[in-house]
This record gives C-alpha cells, sequence and structure tokens, in this order.
C-alpha cells in the first residue's frame, strides 16, 4: 500500500492494484453491511426466543449503533500508529469474534454485549477502507477508488432483508450471525495476502482529552437522537438532554483540538474548502437517505400491509439505481469534477422522492418502484463525488484525520435525519397533533420533509470544488 500515490498512474484507467485492493476491501465490509439489515428482519423472532418486549429487543440494535459510533474518532490515530493494515484485520477479526458471540447468545445482555462488538469492529471498518482506497487511487483516481467504496454499502439494503428471510425461516435466528464466519475468514485471508503492509508512526500518541470528550460525545448525541426515535413525544426530554450535553462535549473537543499540535481528530483540517462542503453536503445527504429509509418501510407496512421480504424486495430499486450510477459517476467525477454531478444527483434525488409526496393510499407500485430508481441514481451520483473531493487538498499525510471527520459527520447527519422524520411521522399520526391526519396524508407530508433536506443539500453543494486542487496545508506532525 501507498501512502503517495505514484505520479506514472494513469487516470484514465482503474489499474489492477486499485482494482484487487478495491474487491479485498469490499468482501471484508460486506459482512458488516449485511448484518444491519439482516438483523433489522430478525427483530420479531429475537423478542420471542429472548421472552423480551420488543423495546427491550432494540437494544440489540440501540448498542450497535451506539459502539459503531463511539469508535470512528479513534480510527484515525490508530491508522496512523498501527497502520491502516493491521487496523483492517483487527476490525475484521473482532466483527468475526463479535458474530460468534451472538450466535451462541444464551441470553438478551449477551446478545446486547456481542453486538457492541460487532459495532465497535464495524465502525471501524468503512474508514479503513475509505482511507486505504483514498492511498491506493490518488487525488488523479479518487472518483473510480469511492465508486469502489460505494458498491457493498448498496447490495447490503438488496440482499440483507431477502437473505435474513431466508436464514430466519430455515435454519434460525443463530445462522444471522453465523453466516458473517466464512465471509470474515476468506476476507481476513485475502487481506493478509492481498493487503501490503504500510506505513506507520509508533511515537503517536494517544489524546486522551480528545478520546475523554469527543467518545460520550458520540455516544450521547447518537443515544439522544435515537431516542427522538423511538420516544412518543417530539422531543422527549431523555433526547434533549443528551443531544445538548453531547454538543457541549463536542465544543468542547473542538476548542482543546485547535490547542492541541496533534489532537485525536484534527479539526483544523475543515480550513480545507473541499473536506468542509463535503462534510456539510454529506451531513444533509445522510439524513435524507436514512431517514427516508426509516420511513419507507413503515409506509410499505402500513399502506400495503406486506411483510419485511416483500418490503426488502419493494426498496431493492434504490440500490439497484445507485449501483448503475457508481461506474459512469466515478469516471465523470476525475474528468469533469465533482460539483455539476453532485448538484445533478441532488436535484434527481428530490424528483425520485416526488411520487412518495403525492401518493396516496392507493399509490401505483411501479410508478413508486421508477421513483426510488431514480432517487438511488440521484444519491449514487452525489455521494460518490462527495466522499471523492473529500480529500481534494488535503496532504497525503492527513487522509485518516479526513477520514475520520468525514465519518463523524455522516454518522451523526444519518442520526438526525432518522430522528426529525420519526418524531415528524409521529406528530402526523397523532403523538403531538391531537387525533393527526390520515395515515396517507401523514407519510406524504413525512416525504415532503425528506425532500426539504435533500434540497436544502443544493446550498453546501455549490461551494464542493469543481476540479481537485493541490494540497496546500502542510502535513500534520505528531
Amino acid at each position: 500500500m501507498r501512502d503517495d500515490p505514484s505520479p506514472a498512474a494513469d487516470p484514465r484507467r482503474v489499474d489492477a492494484e486499485l482494482l484487487r485492493v478495491g474487491l479485498i476491501l469490499q468482501l471484508g465490509a460486506l459482512a458488516p453491511l449485511l448484518d444491519t439489515t439482516i438483523v433489522s428482519v430478525a427483530i420479531p423472532q429475537l423478542a420471542e426466543a429472548f421472552s423480551a418486549r420488543v423495546s427491550e429487543i432494540q437494544l440489540v440494535n440501540t448498542g450497535y449503533l451506539l459502539a459503531f459510533a463511539m469508535v470512528v474518532p479513534l480510527v484515525g490515530w490508530a491508522i496512523e500508529r498501527y497502520g491502516a493494515r493491521t487496523v483492517w484485520l483487527v476490525s475484521l477479526l473482532l466483527f468475526l469474534a463479535g458474530s460468534v458471540l451472538c450466535g451462541a447468545a444464551w441470553s438478551l445482555p449477551s446478545l446486547v454485549v456481542a453486538r457492541v462488538v460487532q459495532g465497535a469492529a464495524g465502525g471501524m471498518v468503512f474508514p479503513v477502507m475509505q482511507t486505504i482506497l483514498a492511498r491506493v487511487a490518488g487525488e488523479q483516481r479518487l472518483g473510480r477508488a469511492m465508486a469502489i467504496l460505494a458498491v457493498p454499502g448498496q447490495l447490503g439494503p438488496i440482499i440483507g432483508p431477502t437473505l435474513g428471510g431466508v436464514l430466519v425461516a430455515s435454519l434460525g435466528w443463530r445462522w444471522i450471525f453465523f453466516v458473517n464466519v466464512p465471509i470474515c475468514l476468506i476476507a481476513v485471508a485475502a487481506s493478509r495476502r492481498g493487503l501490503a503492509p504500510d506505513t506507520r508512526d509508533p511515537a503517536r500518541r494517544l489524546d486522551v482529552t480528545g478520546l475523554a470528550l469527543l467518545v460520550p460525545a458520540m455516544a450521547v448525541l447518537v443515544y439522544g437522537l435515537t431516542q427522538t426515535e423511538a420516544g412518543g413525544r417530539w422531543p422527549g426530554v431523555t433526547s434533549v438532554v443528551c443531544v445538548g450535553l453531547g454538543l457541549i462535549l463536542l465544543l468542547l473537543f473542538v476548542r482543546h483540538a485547535l490547542r492541541r499540535p496533534a489532537p485525536l481528530v484534527d479539526v483544523r483540517l475543515l480550513r480545507v474548502r473541499s473536506l468542509a462542503s463535503a462534510s456539510t453536503v454529506v451531513f444533509c445527504t445522510q439524513a435524507a437517505l436514512f431517514g427516508a429509509m426509516f420511513v419507507l418501510p413503515l409506509f410499505y407496512a402500513q399502506a400495503y400491509r406486506l411483510d419485511t421480504l416483500s418490503i426488502g424486495l419493494l426498496l431493492a430499486p434504490q440500490g439497484l439505481g445507485a449501483m448503475l450510477a457508481m461506474p459512469l459517476v466515478g469516471v465523470l467525477v476525475d474528468r469533469i469534477g465533482a460539483r455539476p454531478l453532485v448538484l445533478a444527483g441532488i436535484v434527481l434525488a428530490a424528483l425520485g422522492t416526488l411520487p412518495f409526496a403525492l401518493a396516496g393510499p392507493d399509490a401505483d407500485r411501479l410508478s413508486l418502484a421508477v421513483g426510488l430508481g431514480v432517487r438511488g441514481l440521484g444519491l449514487g451520483a452525489a455521494v460518490i463525488p462527495v466522499i471523492a473531493a473529500t480529500y481534494w487538498g488535503v496532504p497525503a499525510g492527513d487522509y485518516p484525520g479526513a477520514t475520520t471527520v468525514f465519518n463523524i459527520v455522516q454518522r451523526l447527519g444519518g442520526s438526525f435525519g432518522v430522528a426529525v422524520l420519526a418524531a415528524v411521522l409521529q406528530w402526523q399520526l397523532g403523538a403531538g397533533r391531537g387525533g393527526g391526519v390520515p395515515e396517507a396524508e401523514a407519510f406524504a407530508n413525512t416525504f415532503w420533509w425528506t425532500i426539504g433536506f435533500t434540497v436544502l443539500t443544493l446550498l453546501p453543494a455549490v461551494f464542493v470544488p469543481a476540479r481537485r486542487k493541490r494540497a496546500r496545508l502542510p502535513a500534520r506532525t505528531a
């Protein structure tokens, strides 16, 4: 693996090394991505197996999400200290161990603890994958590299619900975790052979004060937003307290990081226009994406009374649309720049959501499927250039730090979108409006909020650089 890409690399093609590394990383990322959707399918079976209420069994997902968010701030430091290849292998082995523990769980508390282990591993997988691909590709081929990065993210929602339904029905709930074992073993073997050791800085010290501020900040922010999703009021006292405390801790961390030469996460990197604008855009797009992914299954379940497997298949057009966008968008980013693609993608995503905002109780499924396909095409066209533009102007030595900043914003954006749209839907259905409105109208109004999130993304998207520029900040030293 290279820290500094070779200037001789041909920007017009994906060479053998980038393709090989990309395939290895895709394999490693597949298990965590499948796991999220597979587990969601099995929630009723888990509740029955452990004689738990739905509110109690939700700890299985809440623990995963909290661990997933809390570990992200540590990834950049770990990559610099131990090397990206080492952190990647550790994350895969940790996810393997968590999967085995989940499958062997004998009680609900043991399952929650095992899911925390899985979440911590999954939280490391994606930032490390992003850093490795960026280093191998270099700035000239970041578009193609980030298109490779996005593939597992689209396969998960398509394959996960179907595979989860089959496994639960035929083999039982334990196999939704055991299925990760062969995937992780193959990924570890391929990574050991196919990923070269990279540079590391044994003298890189851990910013303990930053760790004590940022990790709890991420935990209480995500938990507070999760509580908004689950609660009946908008917002509940718990969510307000947690979000407020999280924001205070986050501001204290920023103050600390600006005063320290080598903080846990270097917020000074946000002075790079590409990273600042890309982070803002990804916050909005993740809010729109994950918020809609929370509302869409509920819409299909309540409007058409469909089971989980059927809903998963109906949601597949969004992933298929995004996958169709990837090859072309990856090439175009490297040739024409990011801004025009991001703007066009945002408009397409908004237009694709419009059929749901206009849908009545007898909406045609085909038109909704076409809308989801267009929405996926737009999101793919917008997100891939944004990830690529994250590194434009950032010194290669600061790629781990830029990746950490980007992923923190990405996690918070997704949680924020789910929380807001869940609260809006609850309010529309009657939690805060005295009797509410008809169900079809409540969902339509909520989808208008999704369109609002999407259109709002146009503002920061204007500041995404049209072309990549050379790094202007010196690489940070410990």
